[in-house]
């Protein structure tokens, strides 16, 4: 029986380039969306066209009731989950003196918050099943560092790591690992309007990170060969920090 691994976000961007890594890996991927359903459609077809196994599943990470029925719906009618890729998040960039209440709620009940709801309903099944598994959550390098206009952002993503280094404390002994990944600068839709020319200039690389880059290390991750790996942050940044 195929490994189930979900992915949160995997209609777009990093979440996308992860399902399509993993496609020819012998997974069945559950290809979480919010609301671009022709987008995760789309992946979906690219993951069995690599020779993958998949469906896909919507709802809002930031409603909690939502996200645990249809996470509990899902995992009764086809079982356990040995990976979660907790990888959708947003943004909503602007400097502190002039971020308003909503942007602040918003990025931190997505992004943070999102954590828990989609982490909650699917822990203690992963546990009573006692196969082991791997928890992989997405968190930023502006989170590790601090960024400018990124208040919000850099709170929930800096949350995560806190999270993430808890919880692996806690699934250590059930042979569950949990890690972080703190991307740089990728070239995704989230930094296609950013001013690269300038921020190019601050990653000693001199060019952003690619997807691909991201998803082979999930890929790693939640191979057997890192089973010994767990409550780390590894940064994927080109050399920024």
């Amino acid at each position: 029986m195929n490994k189930t691994v979900l992915i949160t976000g995997a209609s777009r961007g990093i979440g996308r380039a992860i399902a399509l890594y993993l496609a020819p890996m012998g997974y069945d991927l559950v290809l979480h969306y919010n609301s671009n359903k022709s987008s995760a459609e789309k992946t979906l077809d690219e993951v069995k066209s690599l020779g993958g196994n998949g469906r896909i599943l919507s709802f809002d990470i930031s409603n909690r009731e939502q996200t645990e029925k249809v996470l509990n719906d899902d995992i009764n009618e086809h079982g356990v989950y040995y990976g979660v890729i907790c990888n959708a998040g947003i943004n909503a960039d602007n400097p502190f003196p002039v971020m308003d209440g909503d942007a602040w709620d918003k990025v931190l009940h997505t992004n943070l918050d999102g954590l828990y709801n989609v982490l909650h309903p699917v822990v203690m099944p992963m546990i009573s099943a006692r196969k082991g598994g791997r928890i992989i959550a997405m968190s930023s390098i502006s989170g590790v560092m601090g960024n400018r206009g990124q208040v919000n952002y850099a709170a929930s993503k800096a949350g995560i790591i806190g999270a993430v280094k808890s919880l692996a404390i806690e699934l250590a002994k059930r042979n569950i690992t949990v890690n972080a990944i703190a991307p740089g600068v990728i070239e995704t839709d989230m930094t296609a309007e950013l001013p690269m020319e300038e921020i190019q200039k601050m990653i000693p690389m001199r060019r952003m990170g690619q997807p691909k880059e991201i998803a082979s290390l999930v890929a790693y991750l939640l191979s057997d060969d890192a089973s010994y790996i767990t409550r780390q942050v590894i940064s994927v940044n080109g050399g920024m920090i």
